[in-house]
Parts: structure tokens; sequence; C-alpha cells
């Protein structure tokens, strides 16, 4: 059975790097490269750490490329200063060399690269905001044709966004922090025909990063991987976090566990509803992860990354 052709764009937040270690482990997925967009992260020691996730897993052959995408409000630097821990973990950081390639055009220029040359359609997985993927298909229109879908952690369709009000002040809360970064290019992709499924927070709000998962992880350490993800979850466990990129990333290898179900939407680009994804009648058509078997889904990534 041909294998399922996956690029992956992230943006370097702590579960960024777990949802790409999970995509590693999927069996009929063939990755075919790691975008980092500057979003979620400072973006050297998130491509840093990419490159030696890459490394530990035996990945080396998968490129990597730095986006040099831009978006209209930033992340907080406390978020993004994750990226500097991640990228000194001692688990990364037992040989002195990186062997996987760091590419010399920008995330956006391979990514137009990397779908023309694609045998077939391509998914991107995406899980962190949609700039890249909006920048790219404005300098080559015609790399939608080899988007087979995308599947993207963002949004907030019945809940609250995660943009809390004292951080950014003049929004309305309304927001998710992947589509206020550059609510302008969400809305670019959404203009076009490329099916599109994500995984809103009204699904991830339900599954949440807890002490006994973590934990669990951590029983696993003669496991390597199970090692780090539970090093990464471990800096996320005093706050409220959820399995936002790896609940999204894991629909890739089971779909099975998941519901999906079809909303009529709009992305709202100004004003202080800024980055909200709004249910509209007559909107443009998605499909949403509703539902998931949590317990199956916690029990997949513990069995995935014990290795």
């Amino acid at each position: 059975m041909s294998k399922q052709l996956v690029l992956m764009d992230h943006d370097g937040g702590v579960d960024d790097y777990l949802a790409t270690m999970l995509l590693l482990t999927i069996a009929h997925v063939e990755l075919l490269g790691v975008v980092v967009t500057p979003a979620d992260c400072y973006v050297q020691p998130a491509v840093s750490a990419t490159r030696k996730i890459l490394d530990l897993m035996g990945f080396s052959h998968i490129p990597v490329a730095e986006s040099t995408v831009r978006g209209i409000n930033p992340f907080p630097y406390l978020y993004r200063r994750d990226s500097f821990v991640v990228d000194h973990l001692p688990i990364l950081n037992q040989s002195e060399t990186i062997n996987t390639p760091l590419v010399a055009e920008s995330g956006q220029d391979f990514m137009v690269k990397v779908l023309r040359e694609a045998s077939e359609p391509v998914t991107l997985m995406v899980t962190g905001p949609l700039t890249t993927v909006a920048v790219a298909l404005e300098k080559a229109p015609d790399i939608a044709a080899k988007m087979q879908k995308i599947v993207w952690m963002g949004g907030a369709l019945h809940v609250p966004g995660n943009v809390e009000k004292n951080w950014e002040p003049g929004n309305d809360g309304s927001a998710e922090w992947n589509v206020y970064w550059d609510a302008v290019s969400a809305a670019q992709v959404w203009n076009t025909q490329i099916e599109i499924i994500m995984c809103p927070l009204d699904l991830t709000n339900n599954v949440p990063v807890t002490s006994d998962i973590v934990k669990k992880m951590g029983r696993q350490r003669h496991y390597p991987i199970s090692d780090l993800a539970g090093q990464c979850y471990a800096l996320a466990v005093p706050q409220d976090y959820y399995f936002w990129d790896v609940l999204a990333t894991a629909y890739l290898g089971v779909p099975e566990f998941y519901q999906l179900r079809e909303w009529e939407t709009e992305i709202i680009t100004t004003g202080p509803s800024q980055g909200r994804t709004k249910v509209v009648p007559g909107g443009r058509k998605i499909y949403a992860m509703d539902q998931v078997d949590k317990e199956a889904f916690y029990a997949y990534i513990l069995q995935q990354w014990a290795r």
C-alpha cells in the first residue's frame, strides 16, 4: 500500500515538537520535510531542536526549512522562549553535530518545491499559523492542486479563544492564537478550494495534558522518545495545557478515533474579534474534529512513543 505523503509545517511551540515526533511514528506516512514557521518560538533554536529530534529518531534524511514569514500579532515571549529550553534538553545534545539538513531556501520556497516535485497530492499537517501556506500559494498558485488537504490545529468555533485579554488588550477573547498571529493569511487560505480539516479548541479543551499522563511517559523512560515527550510536557504541567498539536496530528494515524462535523465559517480579520473563526450561514465549508475517543488517544500516544 502506498504511503500518505505529508509535509509538516509547525511553529516551534512545545507541542509542535511532540506532534512532529508523533508523525514520525506513523507507519503509513511518508514525511517529505518539515517547515518551521517563526510564530510560537524563536526560530533558530526551534529549527535546531527540530533537526535534533529528526536525528534522535533516525530520520536525518528528512530536510528542515526555516520559513521567513512574519505575523501581525506576535506570540508572548514567555511562550516563545520554550524553544530555547527544548533545544537545550540533554537528550537532544548527546552529539556535537546535527546530521539532519537545513535547506538553503526559505520555508515558503521549500513548500513550493516539495509540492511541485511530489509524485501525488500531499497532505499539509499544519500546527501553527497558516501564513507560510498562504505565502507559498501567493508565490505559486499552481501548488493548490497538489494539496490533498490541510489538517490544521487552529480556531475556536463555539468556545472562547485562548488569546487572553490581559495579554492582548483590545481583543474580545474570541480568537485562537494560530489564527490571531495572522488572521489575514488564514482568510487567504479560507478563500481557496483546498479541503480543510481543523482541530479547534472546542475539541482540544477536552483533552488536557495531565500530571498522570506525563508521569506515564516518564515511566517509559527506557524509551528515548517517550522520555523526551515527558520532559517536554513537564515544562507545561504547572499551566493549563492541552494536546493541541498532538491531537490534531494523531488524526493522520488513527482517524477512526475521531468524528468530523462540517461547518460554514469565516475568518474575522479586523476589529476586536480579529482572529476569530466564526460559524456563519453560507460561509466557507470546513470539517472540524468534533469528537475523539480520549482514552484511546491517550493510549495511542503512549504506545507510539514507546520507542
